[in-house]
């Protein structure tokens, strides 16, 4: 999805899950955004591993939004190359970063996913 105006969206999400059979319970889902360029391959293998995870994410193309790019780089101490990943506003760094948290099983716990 991509996100109109400056900033990122407010609020949690919650999915909402069973434990047991009879007990529902919601859990909150950390906010993902992720900055892109529509021709970037690295952003696309980003977007597709966080799909197949079923994980939501805000989306901020930096081509169309020019003034994305420099919030881009403020956010991600001085990253300017996409995608930019943050995880409830915390600069993971880019797509290569994202595949080695996921190789070393720490990306589903900060995505708030069961290992």
């Amino acid at each position: 999805m991509i996100a109109g105006g400056l900033g990122p969206p407010a609020g949690p999400s919650y999915l909402y899950g069973t434990v047991g059979k009879e007990n529902e319970v919601a859990v909150a889902m950390p906010e993902v955004e992720i900055y892109t360029s529509p021709w970037c391959g690295y952003c696309t293998r980003a977007k597709r591993l966080l799909d197949k995870k079923g994980v939501a994410y805000t989306e901020y193309d930096v081509t169309a939004e020019p003034g994305r790019r420099q919030e881009m780089m403020q956010r991600a101490n001085g990253g300017y190359t996409v995608p930019q990943i943050f995880i409830d506003g915390a600069p993971i760094g880019g797509c290569d970063d994202m595949y080695e948290l996921e190789f070393d099983g720490k990306l589903d716990p900060l995505l708030g996913l069961a290992a």
